[in-house]
């Protein structure tokens, strides 16, 4: 609460527990959020006549996100997390989606996931990534198992025909078989 801008003038001392908890996630932003949360936090202590202090509780104290809001230097943040981001293939060197394949019946699931994956093989060109396919993150939600396909990108012209081809020729079937597959396109969070 006290992180989305709100104005305490009284506030001289903010305390932030288990302040790495996000770097957990899986996601790739995961050090982003992590930056710019415990930035908003420490903006709020000691913000009119009377000094302010920021203790933060982490198991991963040497982490560039956290160090580098220690020392206030968001260039060095920047530069670090575009590394990491070329590296791994993540935006904004490479576009990024996301197919969430889910059913009651896992059978069911690994079965559409496979089939999907193999029609994303058939219709995009090697420089593309086609990662999975996996259970999500969150393999499990209301009943119903989730696997996810991971397609990371540069240019692929194929890519609107193989999601075309999707929705033509599993429309009924997932219907009929009560599969859902959501389509993330620049997914703001992996799980």
């Amino acid at each position: 609460m006290i992180a989305k801008g709100l104005d305490y003038p009284n506030i001289t001392l903010v305390g932030v527990l288990n302040a790495d908890t996000m770097l957990n996630l899986p996601d790739f932003r995961a050090s982003e959020r992590t930056y710019q949360l415990l930035t908003q936090v420490a903006g709020r202590a000691g913000r009119h006549e009377k000094a302010g202090q920021v203790i933060i509780q982490t198991y991963n104290p040497d982490h560039y996100s956290i160090l580098d809001v220690q020392k206030n230097d968001y260039l060095t943040f920047y530069r670090q997390e575009m590394e990491y981001r070329k590296l791994g293939k993540y935006p904004p060197y490479y576009y990024l989606i996301n197919f969430t394949i889910s059913h009651k019946e896992m059978k069911k699931v690994m079965e559409a996931s496979q089939h999907v994956h193999k029609i994303l093989l058939q219709h995009l060109t090697e420089k593309a990534l086609v990662l999975g396919p996996s259970p999500a993150a969150l393999a499990r939600i209301n009943n119903e198992f989730r696997f996810q396909i991971l397609v990371k990108y540069k240019s692929e012209p194929g890519l609107l025909q193989a999601i075309q081809f999707l929705d033509d020729y599993y429309h009924e079937k997932f219907i009929k078989e009560k599969l859902a597959l959501k389509i993330d396109i620049d997914p703001q969070m992996m799980m």
